[in-house]
């Protein structure tokens, strides 16, 4: 099984999931990029690749421009999905979704259209997604927050740790978890990885009502 990977703490927490109850086998990683960056996160393709390794687990890249048109998002991930299917015999896709049920029917179309299975390691785990952000970080996942809409929160909350005090601090009616798309992190330690992951803050970016936070290789 291939597991589609943001480079966050959702992906990283289906990852583990997943190993400690050893149903499946997990046998890759798939990220979609666009110049050469994570898209919806900035995050560059390096640190994805140095996640992966930290992982164990070969990386696959559907690569899109940007802007990008449905048929070129498509295209870029049925490319990838072959390449998948090729080298790693992958007979179904795992995501890191909570409980938006338009994101998993929108996966589930897409994935059936491919003949590949759909599985959601992480749905209906918790009613509250703040028991779930709490079990990630008592488990030892480190993420750094590396995007905000800046709709939902101020740009101060970009670049911090998500722990305890991030959850705390966030406003009435943002997801601890983020799942409406009001943070997006970067995994960089945890359970599911085999060593930490360094890192160095960029300058931060706005764009589009986001703001980045551009971390790169240490």
């Amino acid at each position: 099984m291939l597991l589609s990977w943001s480079s966050g703490k959702d992906s990283a927490w289906a990852l583990h999931v997943l190993n400690q109850e050893g149903q499946v086998d997990v046998v890759g990683l798939l990220t979609t990029v666009s110049e050469d960056r994570v898209v919806m996160h900035e995050v560059g393709h390096t640190l994805v690749e140095a996640q992966a390794r930290a992982t164990g687990l070969p990386l696959i890249t559907a690569k899109i421009p940007d802007p990008c048109s449905n048929e070129e998002y498509g295209a870029a991930m049925q490319d990838a999905l072959a390449t998948a299917e090729r080298d790693l015999d992958i007979d179904a896709v795992a995501f890191g979704d909570l409980f938006l049920e338009d994101v998993r029917r929108y996966r589930e179309e897409k994935m059936a259209a491919t003949g590949l299975a759909s599985i959601f390691p992480l749905w209906g785990r918790s009613t509250q997604t703040l028991e779930l952000a709490q079990k990630m970080i008592r488990t030892g996942l480190q993420a750094y927050v590396v995007a905000v809409n800046l709709e939902s929160l101020p740009v101060s909350y970009l670049g911090r740790a998500f722990d305890t005090q991030f959850i705390e601090d966030l406003p009435e009616g943002v997801d601890p978890c983020g799942e409406y798309g009001e943070f997006h992190t970067f995994v960089h330690d945890g359970p599911m990885f085999q060593a930490p992951i360094t890192f160095a803050q960029g300058s931060v970016t706005k764009t589009n009502g986001f703001a980045y936070a551009n971390p790169h290789a240490d």
